[in-house]
């Protein structure tokens, strides 16, 4: 079913169709190892325990609401792709997901590469150890200062998203010296099933430079030409949170044809090709997601397939994971403030966070699973819609769950798999203070981004 966000988030208590939601689980004390990282569990007082600690220790240490991140699963997950694809292949976590110095230092350590598209990000990757050459840095509207601190620096590559970005960057380089690496991100027309405000492929958006009209073929043309530029090949990015493979064979196959033109007007056959990221992840027991090693086999045989019917040497393939890595690692825990019974429709569960630090649900129509952390209950199940503290009909966390009908104030309520985009893209709405990531593992937890202050809100407001 396709769905559109509404523009102010979903509407306030619409009363929820036979079916729409899914059926309570036949144990609400469960917890789906498809959506929990990997080392969640409960211990035997039914306490949920994440790398050896409890949620209410970690509620006493650290407060609520807290990002709560298993780096024994956010390394798992690296080693798990960057085996997948090999040696011969390159994988760049996509920083937007999420980023931190400990982060860098952790996809430094497991062999990842990186990709940014901010300045700020970009320092955040220098900042923390990741040697230049392996960032890659994106972006549809870059600014001359962040171009000319990326060539600096050394990045690897440089992915060019527009006819003036290819002047831009080549001026860059020359007055520096340089012959900066880049690619070229290509629209290649196919639309991902996936949420409209987020598929990325299709020519109507802002990203990329079209295939359509031999745009594109004209972008190689140009970049081809210009001495501070060494073109290495092809980029292109179909969507977000997608589990089926198909746009990515057309997205090949149209990526390739093109290959195959240059190779044939030019007489140069570029060695490399990014595929881009947007692999989904389960945010409920629904959802079906590819494991990387199914991942790589079905994308490394769609590539090599269409490069032989085109007679091209295989070109070295790039991925960008970030979801597919850093979302399922985390959780938000959340503590109850107020349970509010609707006649005739859901109970509202109110807890001390909400859109300031998830704001997908809103933006998206995201869904997501919730469940009872501080105990485990017999309470027969009840319909809840989880919502937040905010001054906004929709702040809302989780649209349609079920919680045992006997949650109460101050009971830890957790929803997992939010460690991609839920930091990042946090905000201070009605002057929240942006919660805490606290990585786990081992017995062991520390702040890897601090909880902010009433004192940090003050320190910006100048007066």
């Amino acid at each position: 079913m396709s769905r559109s966000a509404h523009p102010a988030g979903p509407r306030h208590a619409d009363v929820v169709p036979e079916g729409h939601y899914t059926a309570p689980a036949d144990d609400l004390n469960s917890l789906d190892p498809k959506v929990w990282a990997q080392t969640v569990g409960r211990d035997t007082d039914g306490v949920v325990t994440v790398g050896g600690m409890t949620v209410t220790r970690l509620a006493e240490e650290f407060g609520t609401p807290a990002y709560i991140l298993d780096e024994a699963d956010f390394r798992a997950r690296c080693h798990a792709w960057r085996g997948a694809f090999g040696t011969d292949a390159d994988v760049f976590y996509a920083g937007k997901a999420f980023l931190s110095r400990a982060v860098v230092r952790w996809l430094h350590e497991e062999g990842l590469n990186l990709d940014v598209c901010s300045g700020g990000e970009l320092v955040t990757a220098l900042a923390a150890g990741m040697p230049a050459d392996r960032i890659a840095f994106h972006g549809n509207n870059k600014t001359e200062d962040e171009i000319e601190r990326a060539v600096e620096a050394g990045v690897g590559r440089i992915v060019l998203d527009s006819f003036q970005e290819i002047v831009r960057v080549a001026h860059i380089a020359d007055r520096l010296g340089v012959r900066q690496r880049v690619q070229i991100r290509v629209t290649v027309g196919v639309e991902a099933h996936t949420h409209e405000f987020i598929a990325t492929a299709h020519e109507d958006q802002k990203f990329g430079i079209a295939l359509a009209g031999g745009q594109a073929a004209e972008a190689v043309r140009r970049a081809l030409q210009l001495d501070g530029l060494e073109l290495i090949g092809v980029h292109s990015h179909i969507g977000s949170q997608i589990f089926d493979m198909a746009g990515f064979e057309v997205s090949a196959r149209r990526v390739v044809q093109l290959l195959a033109e240059i190779r044939d007007e030019h007489g140069v056959e570029l060695p490399e090709i990014d595929l881009g990221g947007g692999l989904g992840i389960a945010y409920t027991s629904d959802d079906d997601p590819r494991e990387p090693h199914e991942i790589a086999k079905a994308l490394g045989e769609i590539v090599t397939r269409e490069c032989e019917a085109a007679n091209l040497r295989t070109p070295r393939i790039s991925v960008e994971p970030g979801r597919a890595i850093v979302g399922p690692t985390a959780f938000t825990l959340y503590e109850v403030g107020t349970v509010k019974p609707l006649e005739g429709l859901r109970t509202y569960v109110s807890v001390d966070g909400g859109m300031s630090d998830n704001i997908r649900t809103a933006l998206y129509d995201a869904e997501y699973s919730v469940a009872l952390v501080s105990r485990t209950s017999d309470a027969e199940p009840m319909l809840v819609r989880v919502v937040g503290k905010h001054c906004e009909s929709g702040d809302i966390v989780v649209k349609d769950a079920f919680l045992p009908a006997d949650l109460a104030p101050g009971d830890l309520i957790a929803v997992p798999a939010t460690g991609a985009y839920c930091r990042s893209m946090a905000s201070n709405y009605n002057h929240a203070l942006r919660p805490p990531v606290v990585a786990v593992r081992d017995g062991e937890a520390r702040v890897i981004v601090r909880r902010e202050t009433e004192e940090d809100l003050l320190r910006l407001d100048v007066g």
